[in-house]
């Protein structure tokens, strides 16, 4: 598997200095994520994103996922069909600025269920933008990777399998987070049913005895089975990504989060 850091994990705000430090951490490559305004956004151009792409190239750094925070914002699942059609039109600017950047993939989060969004409404809203989207990722030769969040919805593996076989495209898949999983069910199980359908995964650690955000804590510092993961991971033949969403950094040596999680995940990689 291959090493990754995601942006987040980062208090430096020049993705120069991000680089330099991602690669003396010991990781392979960067997370990036797409912005409203600044060099990767909706308004980055072409020039823009080729500067963004020799920098990580000089650093000696991979690009290969872009996640972004937008779609807490506008997504598919909203009540408004205007929120919705704008959500599309994100998730299109996103396809091509990760194709631009030479990345693989694009993490999207497809909104939230809530008291007033209904469960199968919000499955069906999904479904639909995800086949219309489907063909759009297929030109840009990028995939389109549902992450399972703390959203109340998708909340089985069953039921992401499902989603992702009824769209029916080999550009839509499932963006696997090992820590945001744990609150609801077991990583290794989800990992086991939803197989090849994974195209990339997110590392973290959470204590189910929090219950709440503040459970999350370092690598290997709460209740996540890295041995399980490892062997289900092997079980299904995924050796991709794997990136580190460390977030927020600390407070003090904020850097120092860097190389701490870079060898927890040298450790987790070396189990058999």
């Amino acid at each position: 598997m291959k090493k990754g850091i995601s942006i987040w994990s980062f208090a430096e705000e020049s993705l120069e200095k991000c680089f330099a430090l991602a690669k003396d951490a010991g990781f392979d490559g960067v997370e990036l994520a797409l912005d409203k305004t600044g060099l990767v956004s909706l308004e980055s151009t072409k020039e823009d994103l080729e500067k963004v792409k020799a920098m990580a190239k000089a650093a000696g750094i991979e690009l290969y996922s872009v996640a972004s925070l937008l779609y807490w914002e506008k997504n598919y699942i909203d009540n408004d069909a205007l929120a919705r059609k704008e959500a599309i039109e994100i998730t299109k600017k996103h396809l091509e600025v990760a194709s631009i950047l030479g990345c693989e993939s694009i993490l999207v989060v497809p909104g939230a269920v809530s008291a007033d969004i209904r469960y199968d409404e919000a499955y069906d809203r999904c479904y639909e933008a995800l086949c219309e989207l489907a063909p759009v990722a297929e030109k840009f030769g990028v995939e389109l990777c549902i992450e399972n969040v703390w959203n109340k919805f998708l909340l089985s593996p069953l039921e992401m399998r499902d989603l992702i076989d009824k769209v029916a495209s080999k550009y839509v898949g499932a963006y696997f987070d090992v820590g945001n999983i744990l609150l609801t069910g077991f990583p290794d199980q989800w990992i086991n049913i939803l197989g090849t359908r994974i195209k990339k995964v997110h590392f973290k650690d959470y204590k189910t005895g929090v219950g709440s955000l503040d459970g999350f804590v370092d690598i290997l510092g709460g209740d996540v089975d890295y041995i399980a993961v490892m062997k289900a991971f092997a079980e299904v033949g995924y050796d991709g990504w794997a990136t580190a969403e460390m977030l927020p950094p600390y407070k003090l040596f904020p850097e120092t989060i860097l190389y701490n999680t870079s060898n927890a995940m040298d450790k987790i990689f070396s189990v058999k």
